[in-house]
């Protein structure tokens, strides 16, 4: 399957946050140093919330290096990430974890519901720019109490990694410029 242009288009933001240490290449530490900011982005989640989302982006970058580092040198290009990452069959799993543990941290009360303070924060936390976060979560279609069901956000960060998929939510993240 051909990925969509604003699949591509979403993969190569993603890589470029995920790349934490700037380096052009992911590495394990990349996946360790972005944990530790979004796990701090929002202080009043549970512990074992935070926990389970430090091991799910822990996850996600073993992941990435057991699948495709093939040399061994322990990181990966930009090239080798997006033919994983757009490739439903090799990575779906590794998203769906990621996608109930990050949409888990914004519900720091349990109640199923992110409000808008900490979507922005993690959102932040990762590195995306915060107009592109303030039109995701309209897209996503808040109540009346400025809030998203955790299973919207969830559906969404699955959808963001879909190859097939365009005119997604998730597409609001990439800054217009680069469209």
């Amino acid at each position: 399957m051909t990925p969509t242009t604003e699949a591509t288009d979403r993969i190569e933001l993603v890589f470029s946050l995920f790349d934490a240490d700037g380096s052009g290449y992911l590495e394990l530490s990349d996946f360790d140093l972005m944990s530790e900011r979004v796990v701090a982005a929002v202080p009043d989640a549970r512990e074992a919330t935070a926990d389970r989302l430090a091991g799910a982006f822990r996850r996600y970058g073993e992941t990435l290096l057991n699948e495709l580092d093939a040399n061994g040198d322990g990181r990966v290009s930009p090239e080798e990430f997006t033919s994983v990452v757009l490739n439903p069959q090799r990575f779906d799993a590794t998203v769906d974890e990621f996608a109930e543990a990050l949409a888990a941290m914004g519900d720091p009360d349990g109640d199923g519901f992110v409000a808008r303070p900490e979507f922005v924060s993690l959102m932040l936390a990762i590195g995306f720019q915060r107009p592109n976060i303030e039109a995701l979560f309209q897209a996503f279609g808040p109540d009346g109490e400025d809030r998203i069901r955790t299973s919207t956000w969830a559906d969404g960060i699955r959808d963001y990694y879909r190859p097939e998929k365009s005119g997604i939510p998730g597409d609001h993240l990439v800054p217009a410029e680069t469209r």
